[in-house]
């Protein structure tokens, strides 16, 4: 039979400094420890992850020991599925201060049933009238203007400054290293003083097409397989110019001409792609369309 220390705490701002006080001399003997910290009581024991490993690795006999009722339970829902659990398994719960000290709160036995009701009781009303007034407190400093949760990472002055330097084209990422916060405090900023915003008149922008527009068309150079080129005046003529490149048993015609041209002579071919074209010319098409495809689409 061995002795299972069990410690909690609710939040992350709180220490079990207290408990491990009343626990010192178990603590000083070896005993093991199981820890839950920061984690509410409005979690189930059974359902917390420190005590769930405890009840795993515990034998029948063992105790449980906590410095205090409210470490393990503070609810008569917890206790009461708690209970017989622990009865199950063989297990003993004790609490080391206070007036249930000395008592073993899994005793199979109508006292003892009783007494840890009236105390899951008396715990939970404790509980519910800590949340209570904390709900009050917070509403009073909020209806006497106070400011709650963290302060702001940049006072107003600051944050005008930011604004002001956003505006003059400054980046959110030097302005974040400038005033030593993350990039996303000033995203914030900016975006409360509504600087981020799209202008509403949207003329006010570069009109990108119309520049996209003016840019003169590509020149590249590509082969083109000598099929289409014969199979058309029209493009035969305009791709005069190009130079006859013989591959094997066929030739090719290396063409430097605007990108538009290009299309142009794909699409006058387009009748060797159809199906009553012979399968060389199909394949002429097809290599030829592929190699204007990688540099624009047709």
């Amino acid at each position: 039979m061995a002795d299972r220390l069990y410690l909690r705490h609710s939040t992350d701002k709180q220490t079990d400094a207290r408990q491990r006080h009343a626990l010192a001399p178990l603590l000083a003997a070896g005993a093991p420890v199981y820890e839950d910290p920061a984690t509410s009581t409005r979690q189930l024991s059974l359902d917390r992850a420190g005590f769930t490993r405890l009840l795993n690795e515990a034998a029948v006999g063992d105790t449980i020991r906590i410095a205090d009722a409210a470490r393990l339970f503070r609810s008569v829902a917890d206790i009461l599925a708690l209970r017989p659990v622990l009865i199950r398994r063989g297990l003993h719960l004790r609490v080391e201060s206070g007036l249930l000290s000395g008592i073993d709160l899994a005793s199979d036995d109508p006292g003892t049933k009783m007494m840890v009701n009236v105390l899951a009781a008396a715990l939970e009303f404790q509980r519910d009238m800590i949340s209570e007034n904390t709900r009050e407190g917070v509403a009073a400093a909020e209806a006497s203007g106070k400011t709650l949760g963290r302060p702001a990472a940049l006072d107003p002055d600051q944050a005008a400054k930011v604004v002001e330097a956003f505006g003059e084209g400054t980046a959110v990422k030097a302005l974040a290293r400038q005033h030593q916060v993350d990039p996303k405090t000033i995203r914030r900023v900016l975006d409360a003083a509504g600087a981020r915003e799209l202008p509403e008149q949207l003329d006010v922008l570069p009109d990108l097409a119309a520049e996209q527009q003016q840019e003169p068309d590509p020149v590249i150079t590509l082969d083109l397989p000598g099929l289409l080129a014969d199979g058309d005046e029209t493009v035969r003529t305009a791709l005069a110019s190009g130079r006859t490149i013989r591959r094997g048993q066929c030739h090719s015609l290396r063409i430097t001409a605007p990108l538009e041209l290009h299309r142009a002579a794909l699409q006058q071919a387009a009748a060797l792609a159809a199906d009553a074209a012979g399968p060389a010319e199909r394949k002429a098409h097809r290599v030829y369309a592929a190699r204007l495809t990688a540099v624009g689409r047709p």
